[in-house]
């Protein structure tokens, strides 16, 4: 797959994140959040939580499922984004927790099947 297709590929699994998330009651507040740290792909509310998700898409499980991808490294980075979140919007002591939406995608790069793991990771680093 191309560098443009993956992208498109990628806009459109959060895309189908984003409504499937709102299907099941989360309450969008902002994508796309970018700084220092890095980026956080959707912040939402849901059930009086704060919540930090993460979207992951691949086609096929040849190199394991999309969650299995957002390995230590990724979740001390999301941690420090979601940090920066908290404090630019001076949310302070907040109940919050981090998901992973996981978008399997068809040959064409469309969506077939979305799975939410709620809580997928404890808060790395800086909480």
């Amino acid at each position: 797959m191309t560098r443009r297709r993956k992208q498109e590929a990628g806009a459109l699994a959060e895309a189908a994140a984003r409504e499937h998330l709102e299907g099941r009651g989360y309450r969008v507040l902002e994508t796309n959040f970018r700084c220092r740290s890095g980026e956080i792909d959707i912040v939402a509310k849901h059930q009086g939580q704060l919540v930090f998700v993460e979207v992951r898409s691949r086609q096929g499980t040849d190199f394991g499922l999309p969650r299995e991808s957002v390995g230590p490294r990724k979740q001390r980075r999301l941690s420090r984004a979601a940090a920066t979140y908290l404090k630019q919007n001076r949310l302070g002591e907040v109940s919050c927790r981090f998901d992973v939406v996981e978008v399997m995608l068809d040959s064409d790069g469309r969506p077939r099947e979305i799975t939410i793991l709620r809580d997928a990771f404890e808060p790395r680093g800086i909480f």
